[in-house]
């Protein structure tokens, strides 16, 4: 990643502070986004720095409709363009379908579906110049097994599963649009470890009930699936595009 530009949304914790800790070489420069979560953010800034990369964090809610290309705005401002993007932002929504309000579920695709799809026309411009000029563009989403694995004897996340298949609708269209020049892959972590302190969508029996369901036995962890993001992130990708990689132990086969 050295001399990367690089913009991740959902990089205060979990999954998007590994993914910037795993993209964090000398001479890499990377914006952190949050929402709200400053403090969380600035210590990841601070850990990026401390591994050579040029690090910003900036501020947006996603669900706002004009805060993407405001997002895109400031990172490519900052570091003079961007040829990397992760859109990791979003959040789990176990309300079953009888119980969702309008509200809720608008807050779900507000956030997840439609805030990656500003995302996404906005950094566009941006990624196929990089592309055009230096070979090197990649837009990577963060997906969710929950588009996929649908059992009796597993929770659902109705509005989250709904959002996150329109996700991975979108990588794939988008790797066509944007074909030859970006290339746009989904990442699809599994039943995944917070960071302590954080928000947990379950509570101790459903986890240890999940552990007997995943074939390597074990939760994952954000840096499993930051290892992930990172390679299609890389050079080393370059012939993949369009894409959905699983990262979920096998819960999803």
């Amino acid at each position: 990643m050295a001399g990367r530009r690089i913009l991740i949304t959902g990089a205060s914790s979990g999954i998007g502070a590994a993914t910037a800790r795993a993209m964090a070489v000398p001479g890499a420069s990377i914006a952190v986004h949050c929402r709200g979560n400053r403090t969380g953010a600035e210590a990841v800034a601070a850990e990026l720095r401390a591994a050579g990369a040029r690090a910003e964090v900036l501020v947006a809610d996603l669900t706002e409709p004009e805060a993407p290309a405001r997002l895109v705005a400031e990172a490519a401002e900052a570091f003079g363009g961007l040829e990397v993007v992760v859109a990791n932002a979003g959040f789990a929504d176990r309300t079953l379908v009888g119980a969702m309000t309008d509200e809720g579920f608008a807050r779900t695709a507000d956030t997840v579906l439609w805030g990656f799809m500003r995302l996404a026309r906005a950094a566009g411009p941006h990624l196929r110049q990089a592309g055009q000029e230096g070979g090197f563009a990649r837009m990577v989403a963060v997906s969710s097994f929950v588009a996929h694995l649908f059992r009796t004897d597993t929770a659902l996340f109705p509005a989250s599963a709904a959002a996150k298949a329109g996700v991975e609708a979108l990588v794939r269209s988008l790797s066509i649009e944007w074909a030859p020049h970006v290339t746009v892959n989904a990442v699809v972590p599994g039943f995944t470890q917070k960071d302590a302190g954080t928000h947990v969508a379950l509570e101790a029996p459903a986890w240890e009930a999940i552990l007997s369901r995943i074939p390597l036995a074990r939760l994952g962890k954000p840096a499993d699936v930051a290892a992930a993001v990172a390679f299609l992130a890389s050079p080393g990708a370059a012939y993949i595009t369009g894409q959905s990689l699983h990262v979920s132990g096998g819960v999803v086969i």
